[in-house]
């Protein structure tokens, strides 16, 4: 049986996963070092996560390296945002996570140190492929 499409952003003490678990439906998982964590279901389509993984590799691969965020969907009820920020060859991540998705309510913020570029854009570039399976 083939895993259901996955990925995880950081190290051993601070990481993001972002796993689908079902046709519409992601779990969400952060932690930072075992003192703060985040475990959510997300209601998020194929369309939105693929859109998203998109614009991730379209700013991975501008030339640019500078600065840029991307959320899983537009709207306010958006359960993920990536803010990057250039570091050396790679970025650092600002995590914003939106359980309820109202960012009014509850959140969670954490960041996680730079990757590499090449890394990020294998990662987000499995992801993708296996989004379009």
């Amino acid at each position: 049986m083939m895993e259901e499409p996955r990925i995880r952003l950081g190290n051993d003490d601070v990481w993001l996963e972002l796993a689908q678990t079902r046709a519409d439906s992601w779990q969400i998982t952060a932690d930072w070092s075992s003192c703060l964590t985040a475990d959510f279901t997300a209601d998020l389509s194929a369309t939105e996560v693929v859109d998203f993984v998109a614009r991730m590799l379209s700013h991975l691969h501008a030339p640019s390296g500078g600065r840029f965020s991307a959320a899983v969907t537009p709207g306010r009820n958006n359960p993920l945002a990536l803010r990057a920020e250039p570091v050396g060859d790679g970025f650092a991540f600002f995590v914003r996570l939106t359980p309820n998705g109202d960012d009014d309510v509850c959140h969670l913020q954490m960041e996680i140190d730079p990757i590499a570029t090449l890394e990020l854009r294998e990662s987000f570039s499995a992801l993708h492929a296996a989004l379009m399976i």
